[in-house]
């Protein structure tokens, strides 16, 4: 194949960057970064320019949400990763059960199975690009499933599970980008560096009166619980409009800046139109062209935010990544343990769908010259 092919310049997006995570920030977001250099970075979180922030964000998500009455946001440093700890220690009472239907609904069953203090999880599995939701079983107290898997791009519905129990969504690449009713859950979790156009190493989630009710009783047991893992000392902060420790002040004025801007052009409705448009492109090319298809099969679970594509076994799709990398298109590769030839492409709602256009004209070229 042609190591150094070189794609017209007229076929480029305007925008090369489609990673899964971390994800194209909006240059507007990074404007008012810059002006606030002088201002607000390296100053205390505890002091009212940084508590503006904070109650900035936790009011742009009560907006994007529409959140209930008595549902609260709150937020803390980690990411994702340390909110399944979160939860293993401040949600789950007794035992847990989990949808696993990729890399990260799999993690987060995994530390729950890991915890000595709760009973053995109980896992429904589905393969991977499919989708698989726990079932009600007596005894559980916390029913778990992500809303979008980012490691397949499959998309799972999000409605309580008719059982006693807590329902906790992972939304960490859906959130800001698919819509959906918090009603039907009690604790919405994610990271902001998807669709909500940020860095990442920040959790949020959004707690539900039953949720809230839930830390209050496990923090006041005899459960030691370390103050960074606290879901009771999260919500103590963040109704201060701060967090336990101190945060990354860019990180928060970037999805400051994000949250406005999805608010005033027309909240999760205009997000979830436009990363509906990227990906019916996306999918449409797919299915039309020789060579590449769908990862995920069933139209319906197919994520309007990462979309998978599978190609013929007599195309490299390392090559096609590494040669769209060449030409300035990045953060195409697949998911590192999935194994697959594969191309994974971010479609958050930062990204415009006619790059994502302009991203399957440079594939037709490729496809074409690969020889």
């Amino acid at each position: 194949m042609t190591a150094d092919l070189v794609i017209p310049a007229d076929l480029l997006p305007a925008d090369g960057r489609f990673g899964s995570g971390p994800s194209k920030i909006r240059p507007e977001a990074v404007d008012e970064l810059a002006a606030a250099g002088r201002t607000l970075l390296g100053t205390s979180h505890r002091q009212a320019p940084v508590k503006h922030l904070v109650a900035r964000i936790r009011a742009g998500l009560r907006e994007l949400y529409a959140l209930p009455d008595g549902y609260e946001v709150v937020l803390g440093n980690g990411g994702s990763t340390t909110f399944w700890d979160i939860a293993v220690s401040s949600l789950i009472d007794r035992r847990s059960a989990h949808g696993n239907f990729g890399e990260f609904s799999a993690k987060f069953a995994a530390a729950a199975k890991a915890a000595p203090y709760l009973q053995e999880p109980v896992v429904t599995s589905a393969p991977m690009g499919s989708i698989a939701l726990p079932e009600p079983v007596d005894g559980v107290d916390l029913y778990a499933w992500a809303h979008n898997e980012t490691s397949t791009g499959a998309i799972a519905p999000v409605s309580r599970i008719p059982a006693d129990g807590l329902t906790v969504i992972d939304g960490t690449s859906a959130a800001g980008g698919v819509p959906v009713d918090i009603s039907q859950t009690d604790v919405y979790y994610f990271a902001p560096q998807k669709n909500l156009g940020s860095d990442g190493g920040l959790w949020i989630a959004l707690l539900s009166p039953a949720a809230l009710d839930r830390v209050r009783r496990i923090a006041a047991s005899d459960r030691w619980i370390p103050p960074t893992l606290s879901l009771a000392t999260a919500v103590d902060n963040s109704v201060k409009d701060q967090t336990y420790n101190t945060p990354a002040v860019a990180t928060l004025l970037l999805l400051a800046n994000q949250l406005d801007w999805l608010n005033t052009s027309g909240g999760l409705a205009f997000a979830g139109a436009r990363t509906s448009e990227s990906s019916k492109r996306l999918y449409a090319w797919a299915e039309a062209t020789e060579g590449p298809t769908p990862f995920v099969a069933d139209p319906a679970l197919r994520s309007p935010v990462i979309g998978t594509i599978d190609f013929a076994d007599d195309i490299d799709a390392a090559w096609l990544a590494t040669t769209l990398r060449r030409n300035g298109i990045v953060d195409t590769d697949p998911y590192r343990s999935l194994g697959r030839n594969q191309l994974r492409i971010g479609m958050f709602v930062n990204v415009d769908p006619d790059d994502i256009t302009a991203l399957t004209r440079c594939l037709d070229y490729l496809l074409e010259r690969r020889g």
